[in-house]
């Protein structure tokens, strides 16, 4: 296998990047499909690769593409983003429309779901109207026979008018047919002989008028597709369309009256926009049904009763709720027992290393303060973040995509949708939500899964509610040493600790929601978009796919970033610990001047600054924390809690104070790394600036108000 970096844009700019393409022999092969239809899967096994993950040029939709060759012919595999339709009803749908309407790939490989091809047919015959170089892909043919689905793939070939090949991508069944497949129709010189579409006569005829217009300027593209949606009044295709032709075909004089003409016949027979749209749409819709009877046959009593007999269990109102809490309790326990292990391994080489740096800087003759400025500062800070960031989100990032893969999540977003629909936001911010917990970053990369770009927002700017790995380590710290230490059954006391670490989960949950609910009635004024939510069927998930897809796609994506905040954030710290003014360090002057606001918020000086200092990573947090306690000039930690316990205590820490800082970690600012990924989502300032402020400030308001009640409280019972 070969592969290479190719950058796709939009439409026009990725037909101007063909020719070099074209120069290389290599094929342009365009992956469509309806979400959770394996296209993903379908991609990786025709490529070797997993998902080479990127942007759209001005869009937050994700794009992957690869390469591979077949018979000594190269091929360019670019995975559109998953979609139900072309109507542009969201960007991925306008994406993927220009894409096979514009960039006139050689070929168009639908992925449909063998279980529901009826409703993927709607796609199907979408494409057919805009280009007849299709094959279809009719996947989970695995899934389809244990349902009892028999398709005849020979017979949907006849009707539709296009190659049809039967794959189960994840047993890599059927892949070397498609490759096939893909090659032969790929050379075909001519087109085959689609399956075309045909509306009610009076819709007919007023593509009749247009047509003849539309295929003196357009060459490339299918004219009684444009016809079509120029009768539709789509203006993202006019714009689309105008910019690939380099002209507004609207403006001509003689199109503009072909159109007045083709509008007032359908205007007398009471066919306005709307209604034309929807009449169009059912006849789509009726014509896949009637493809799906006339080749498929299902014993429908059996067909979903595994997965109707789960989802009562996993949807249900009594049930659905704490089964997700269930799982996500066990998530956390699995990530926070399972990677201090590997953590404490990991940190030892790591501090290994940096006495044999120390070794080869005195070998060298550096000054004190350059090996402190590299070693004691910026290294230690880096080795600090990668041993405490790495082993849990390892962990659980892979437990995280287990669930997806195995059809979980979309059941965490059904059974969330109605609380986000009370706070006006989207129900997939579920998913966002949970994505968060690995980390804030994630999460918000995970957000271009949401249409509206109000919502999308809304969910950004909440995201940093809910806890990520960076702050687990401290949270658990806090429960350990101040709620739960007294517990001496070592199994109730995980219990214990489990329990209140799912309490601060949910809160941040009720936060989140709360969040949303006033910023959609101020600043993001607006109703919650309805979305079509498909809960797909459960699946065996491939155990060593996931753990590759998820380290190599999330874990080091994250720690990448976190690295490059983290070195600078080394240096600082090591000044402000080290340099002096009338032997006092410049860390002590900034904690002092803190202190008196910190204490109104049930914190001192110290903690608030070494939140500060955390900024570029929240794992940093307590060691700065125990630095500043012990005036050392770098960053320290203890191997016992017990030692930690007895520091923090001698320095004035309460159980107030530990509850103040608990919910300090949980609603403050977003790390670095976070708010370096929202400015490349959003591409403002202003809303990374919002995304900041709109935590840190309702993190002081809750440190304040519960603060205060607690001495209030404290003072009432003495």
């Amino acid at each position: 296998m070969r592969f290479f970096k190719w950058s796709a844009g939009e439409a026009a700019k990725i037909n101007a990047s063909k020719p070099t393409m074209r120069a290389q022999n290599a094929k342009v092969i365009a992956l469509a499909g309806n979400p959770n239809v394996g296209k993903s899967t379908v991609f990786n096994a025709l490529t070797g690769m997993n998902q080479h993950t990127g942007n759209w040029a001005g869009k937050t939709v994700a794009n992957a593409q690869g390469m591979y060759t077949y018979r000594n012919e190269d091929f360019v595999v670019v995975d559109m983003p998953g979609t139900y339709s072309l109507l542009s009803n969201s960007v991925e749908e306008e994406i993927a429309r220009d894409f096979i309407c514009f960039a006139n790939p050689d070929l168009t490989v639908v992925v449909v779901d063998a279980t529901c091809l009826e409703r993927n047919l709607n796609l199907v015959l979408q494409i057919l109207e805009i280009t007849g170089r299709v094959v279809v892909c009719v996947n989970l043919m695995d899934e389809a026979e244990k349902k009892h689905i028999q398709i005849d793939l020979d017979r949907l070939s006849g009707l539709l008018g296009v190659p049809v090949v039967g794959t189960s991508a994840r047993a890599k069944q059927g892949i070397d047919d498609l490759s096939e497949q893909i090659y032969r129709s790929a050379f075909k010189a001519e087109e085959t002989e689609r399956f075309e579409l045909k509306y009610s006569a009076i819709i007919e005829d007023a593509i009749a008028i247009l047509y003849p217009s539309v295929s003196e300027i357009t060459d490339k593209t299918d004219p009684r597709w444009v016809s079509i949606k120029l009768l539709d009044s789509d203006d993202t295709l006019s714009r689309s369309l105008d910019a690939h032709l380099g002209f507004d075909i609207t403006a001509d004089a003689a199109m503009q009256a072909k159109m007045q003409q083709a509008r007032q016949l359908l205007l007398a027979a009471g066919l306005e926009t709307e209604s034309l749209r929807d009449t169009m749409v059912s006849q789509i819709v009726a014509t896949a049904e009637e493809i799906y009877g006339e080749c498929v046959t299902a014993q429908r009593a059996s067909c979903h009763a595994r997965d109707r007999m789960l989802d009562r269990i996993f949807t249900a109102r009594l049930t659905g709720i704490p089964i997700m809490l269930l799982f996500m309790g066990i998530i956390f326990w699995l990530t926070v027992t399972g990677a201090n292990y590997p953590s404490s391994l990991l940190a030892d080489g790591l501090f290994w290393i940096e006495a044999k740096l120390y070794i080869l800087f005195e070998w060298l003759g550096a000054p004190w303060w350059v090996t402190g400025l590299f070693v004691s500062g910026m290294y230690r800070t880096l080795a600090w973040v990668v041993s405490v960031m790495l082993p849990p989100m390892a962990i659980f990032f892979p437990l995280f995509t287990l669930l997806e893969d195995a059809g979980y999540l979309p059941r965490i977003a059904f059974n969330m949708d109605k609380f986000f629909k009370k706070a006006c936001a989207h129900g997939k911010q579920a998913l966002t939500m949970c994505m968060g917990f690995g980390c804030n970053a994630c999460g918000v990369v995970g957000c271009r899964i949401i249409d509206s770009p109000r919502e999308r927002l809304i969910a950004m700017l909440t995201n940093n509610f809910v806890p990520c790995n960076g702050r687990f380590p401290t949270l658990i710290a806090i429960i350990t040493m101040f709620f739960s230490g007294t517990v001496s059954n070592m199994i109730l006391k995980s219990t214990v600790s489990t329990l209140m670490l799912t309490a601060v989960v949910v809160l941040g949950v009720v936060m989140t929601l709360l969040i949303s609910k006033l910023l959609s009635k101020t600043i993001l004024k607006g109703l919650p978009s309805s979305f079509a939510l498909e809960l797909p069927p459960y699946r065996r998930p491939q155990v060593g796919k996931v753990i590759v897809r998820s380290v190599m796609d999330r874990t080091l994506y994250v720690l990448g970033r976190a690295v490059c905040a983290a070195a600078p954030a080394g240096l600082v710290i090591w000044l402000m610990s080290n340099v002096t003014v009338a032997d006092v360090s410049l860390l002590y002057y900034c904690t002092n001047f803190l202190d008196p606001f910190a204490r109104l918020l049930g914190l001192d000086g110290v903690i608030l600054m070494a939140f500060i200092l955390g900024f570029p990573a929240n794992e940093i947090v307590m060691p700065i924390i125990i630095m500043s306690y012990l005036s050392m000039g770098s960053m320290a930690e203890f191997d016992d809690l017990s030692q930690l316990f007895g520091l923090l205590s001698e320095n004035g820490w309460t159980w107030i104070t530990a509850v103040c800082t608990m919910l300090f970690s949980l609603m403050h600012f977003p790390c670095a790394t976070t708010c370096w990924t929202i400015k490349k989502e959003t591409q403002s300032l202003k809303w990374t600036v919002l995304a900041f402020a709109i935590p840190t400030v309702t993190g002081i308001a809750v440190c304040f108000i519960v603060a205060n009640l607690c001495r209030l409280a404290t003072l009432f019972l003495k």
